[in-house]
């Protein structure tokens, strides 16, 4: 994300207690909620967590959303159900057993698939995976072909007319027309987000649009990792942190 308002040399405070107070609270996954893994199905949702969002969605009346790249579907397999959720980007959005609300998956997604599996073989480490509506070449596992990924990529959502979106060690193309910060406005238009007063917490550059719409609504963000040029005002260490931050405010302590 470019944007002139990101503070070239951020020296972040922790976020403050208060700020969950009254909030309506979006919260990004990987790298945020639980470390990113070497491969997207590497990751385990533990029990602890999802009884702590639980306790914390209770003590928010409800406004708590998980807001992610990964689509609904997935988001469900690995346990969040029960969550509001907001999926791939903004383009899903899913309430607690209710049908998700998506666009169709585009043909042209299907040929960036396809394209991508052609320059993933014979590459040991690049990984392509299959969303909803959306594809995802991941390099974590061979960086040497990361420069080759991102001419592929571009070169694809300009032919398809795709959205490129980075992410840590992964291209992903899919529709455009929503990001992460549209899904806050969105969802800060419905029940029971509506009323509260956005915090989205979030560890990847993906995640700047929602830092920037929860400002302009009167919250703020929390960036997640090592410091970087960011909308945020607050910032966590690591996964670790926002667990401790999350868990302080089901208990009401400081």
């Amino acid at each position: 994300m470019s944007d002139s308002r990101l503070s070239p040399l951020p020296d972040l405070p922790p976020p403050p207690l208060a700020l969950l107070s009254g909030a309506s609270l979006f919260l990004d996954f990987d790298g945020t909620l639980a470390p990113i893994a070497d491969t997207p199905d590497g990751v385990v949702v533990d029990g602890e967590l999802l009884a702590l969002l639980e306790r914390l969605r209770e003590r928010l009346d409800g406004r708590l959303a998980i807001v992610s790249g990964r689509s609904v579907a997935t988001l469900r397999d690995l346990g969040f159900g029960a969550f509001l959720l907001a999926g791939t980007h903004g383009l899903e959005f899913a309430e607690p057993g209710e049908l998700a609300e998506a666009p169709a998956r585009l043909p042209a997604v299907d040929d960036a698939e396809a394209a991508f599996h052609s320059f993933a073989t014979h590459k040991p480490g690049l990984l392509v995976e299959r969303k909803t509506i959306s594809v995802g070449l991941h390099f974590r596992g061979a960086p040497q072909w990361g420069d080759a990924a991102r001419d592929l990529a571009e070169g694809l959502a300009d032919r398809l007319g795709l959205a490129l979106q980075p992410g840590k060690m992964l291209y992903e193309l899919r529709p455009g027309g929503a990001d992460k910060g549209t899904a806050v406005r969105t969802l800060m238009q419905r029940s029971p987000m509506a009323g509260g007063k956005p915090v989205f917490i979030g560890d990847d550059v993906t995640d700047e649009e929602g830092f920037a719409v929860a400002r302009d609504l009167g919250g703020a963000g929390v960036l997640v990792g090592a410091p970087r040029a960011t909308l945020a005002a607050f910032s966590l260490e690591q996964v670790a942190a926002v667990r401790h931050y999350l868990a302080q405010g089901v208990a009401g302590t400081g």
